[in-house]
């Protein structure tokens, strides 16, 4: 036994002399290289590591540098616009810096949302001044079918909007009637007192021509038909031709219109006519007691439609009457309301309040919207358009009920408005 023991213990230190069988003067030379060949690779590593950071912080420096000029005139000019006079907070300065950055890095590739309002109101300028074209179309009353037909024919010389965007016309129908009730508004803005007319006017139907897309001169050929009792009624019956652009998300721009007094012409044969268009203007069709009322303390705005009073019809029994209400508030658009929808009758009695939050005060800019639809309570069917008033005040004018609020801070106040279309 003590041999076997003393064999394995010399094969032991026999393996271990075969394994290493250089001197210690070898064995200390290549661990002392190691060793320099490790320290030499950190020092590569730690020298790329601060070049990379240098790299980086030179980079920041240079941009901080071209574009704080930029930066800080953006500053300047919303910190004045915004909280001129007042004392800012910490939050205030963290909105702020969030806003003025968005927007720079908004710059180069989106345009901001003044100049995008300032195209549009630029846009609907030449609209309103440039409007160029003719209406081709024919009337003809049908009396053994107590009818009157229109038929669209062709729009020539339009005028291309951008010449980025594809044209596409097509042209809504309207048969306005007039009602010889007199009504009396007591206030209108600039915008509604523009062409309306002493008396209420009724839609006694609406319709629109096929689109033609890529044309200046589009050809249509569509025909409409509206059923009248009396010819008679032909002296009450303007004949309202809108020529439109058109828009998928319907924002669709008029580009100019033609209206026809049926009661001044002789169509007991068809007549073909051609007319050159105008620029657009609005019927009034009905009246709105509307009222408002500033809380600059909560920074909120009420709107209230108390009452709607519409031009004397035949109105349905299903027929319901409600309103969306939005708000532009120093260029932000704020999430429209709606009210209940009432039944129609000659004035339709809503008696609703909308609470809007406003976002900045104080105000250099808002615009109260009221749009009027109908629509049937007994079936499901498209809502229609009555009328829409605007209220408000812009940055060099302002609106006499917006006025008479402001006076009277926390008060409503009611005033009647022009409903138009």
């Amino acid at each position: 036994m003590e041999l076997d023991s003393f064999v394995y213990f010399d094969g032991l230190s026999a393996a271990g002399d075969l394994t290493m069988p250089f001197p210690d003067t070898v064995k200390y030379c290549i661990l002392g290289i190691s060793v320099t060949l490790l320290l030499l690779a950190l020092g590569m590593l730690a020298w790329q590591v601060f070049r990379c950071c240098s790299q980086k912080y030179t980079t920041y420096t240079r941009q901080d540098t071209v574009n704080n000029d930029q930066l800080y005139s953006d500053k300047k000019l919303g910190t004045a616009r915004i909280y001129s006079g007042a004392p800012s907070t910490r939050v205030e300065n963290v909105n702020t810096e969030v806003r003025r950055l968005s927007c720079y890095l908004s710059q180069a590739s989106l345009p901001s949302s003044g100049s995008v309002q300032a195209d549009g109101e630029m846009k609907e300028q030449a609209n309103n001044t440039k409007v160029e074209g003719t209406l081709r179309f024919s009337i003809y009353y049908d009396q053994l079918q107590s009818q009157l037909v229109v038929t669209v024919l062709q729009v020539e010389g339009l005028l291309e909007q951008s010449p980025t965007r594809i044209l596409q016309p097509f042209v809504k129908l309207r048969l306005m009637w007039s009602n010889s009730e007199e009504v009396e508004v007591e206030e209108c803005t600039d915008e509604e007192g523009e062409g309306t007319a002493p008396v209420l006017w009724k839609v006694l139907q609406e319709c629109r021509t096929r689109i033609v897309k890529g044309s200046c001169n589009p050809l249509f050929g569509d025909q409409f038909s509206c059923p009248l009792l009396e010819e008679k009624q032909l002296h009450h019956i303007n004949l309202r031709m809108e020529v439109r652009d058109f828009d998928k998300f319907s924002r669709h721009s008029v580009l100019g219109e033609v209206r026809v007094p049926l009661g001044q012409l002789n169509i007991s044969y068809p007549l073909e006519l051609q007319e050159d268009l105008m620029i657009p203007q609005k019927d009034l069709v009905g009246k709105v007691l509307l009222s408002l009322r500033i809380l600059p303390t909560s920074q909120r705005l009420e709107v209230g439609l108390l009452k709607v009073r519409t031009a004397r019809s035949e109105i349905s029994s299903d027929a319901a009457l409600y309103a969306r209400i939005s708000v532009q508030c120093n260029q932000s658009k704020l999430p429209y309301q709606k009210t209940s929808a009432v039944a129609r009758c000659l004035v339709t009695v809503f008696n609703e309040v909308a609470l809007f939050s406003l976002p900045e005060f104080p105000l250099e800019q808002c615009k109260i919207l009221v749009s009027v639809y109908e629509m049937r309570m007994a079936k499901r069917s498209p809502k229609h358009l009555i009328g829409q008033l605007t209220v408000g005040k812009e940055k060099s004018s302002e609106d006499k009920h917006w006025s008479v609020m402001m006076c009277s801070v926390r008060q409503p106040i009611a005033k009647w408005h022009g409903l138009l279309i």
